[in-house]
């Protein structure tokens, strides 16, 4: 085998459709163009969404709901689920790192601990928000939740 006999796979090439070479060819005349209409003409490009002049998908349906820019998404994660981590780590602080070394949250997702589920034992739990319920469960145990959303020069607060 040399460079000079190398050749495509078998299938993998097509010929190329050879149009507007005379009546003869099969492709001549309109060369597969259709007869009339935008389509058929040199220069033809349709705009984004265009059907033909029947009015459009997107002018069809209505507008409603509303997207706040301000939003700040949270990763969820129960009190049952830190329960479970806790036990199966064995340890007393529940923080981020935790939770990513477990595969529950991605880097850089912000966290909030939810309230379902109880817990059973005082945890020491790390996150970027808490629900009412989840803050309330956790100092029940005489834990701590500790936020860790911070403006540019405050120290950790801790609810108690």
């Amino acid at each position: 085998m040399n460079l000079n006999n190398l050749t495509p796979a078998t299938g993998s090439t097509h010929k190329e459709k050879r149009i507007g070479r005379g009546q003869g060819s099969g492709r001549g005349g309109t060369s597969t163009r259709g007869l009339n209409g935008a389509q058929s003409r040199s220069g033809y490009s349709y705009k984004i969404g265009f059907e033909g002049g029947q009015m459009p998908l997107q002018r069809r349906l209505p507008k409603f709901g509303f997207k706040n820019p301000n939003r700040i998404e949270f990763k969820a994660i129960n009190l049952y689920t830190i329960e479970t981590l806790a036990n199966k780590l064995n340890v007393s602080k529940i923080g981020i790192d935790e939770l990513l070394g477990a595969g529950l949250v991605s880097p850089n997702d912000l966290v909030k601990v939810l309230g379902q589920g109880t817990l059973n034992k005082a945890l020491e739990v790390t996150a970027d928000a808490f629900s009412k319920s989840a803050a309330a469960a956790i100092e029940a145990q005489q834990g701590k939740a500790i936020l860790t959303i911070l403006d540019e020069e405050e120290e950790p607060t801790t609810k108690e």
